[in-house]
């Protein structure tokens, strides 16, 4: 029987790298991103589960897998220290004003 490839693997790896480098953007699109490869994983996970045989390519998929976890769990690290250096600031309305204050610095007007 000749051995085909998982659908969703290639697009998981590209998921799950771009998770790892856009996890320092705020954590919120590097989270989104290794949660979708995820779930492409589990989904091609359980197709290989039904029939091992029939594919050859689940070393990519176990790849991809470990990529998104730490994709997902930088993504959700880097957020909540986001979120803990704004508290630490004085809360969101004093991250505004202090925004506003290097925009004014700066020269940039709103």
């Amino acid at each position: 029987m000749d051995q085909q490839k998982l659908p969703n693997v290639t697009i998981a790896i590209v998921l799950a790298i771009l998770s790892f480098i856009c996890c320092c953007f705020g954590g919120i699109p590097g989270a989104i991103m290794a949660g979708i490869a995820f779930l492409l994983v589990r989904k091609d996970e359980k197709k290989y589960n039904e029939n091992p045989e029939l594919y050859s390519n689940y070393s990519q998929l176990k790849t991809a897998r470990i990529i998104a976890i730490i994709g997902l769990v930088l993504g959700i690290l880097w957020f909540l220290w986001t979120v803990y250096q704004i508290q630490a600031m004085g809360g969101w309305e004093a991250y505004m004003e202090q925004s506003r204050a290097m925009m004014e610095q700066w020269g940039i007007e709103e």
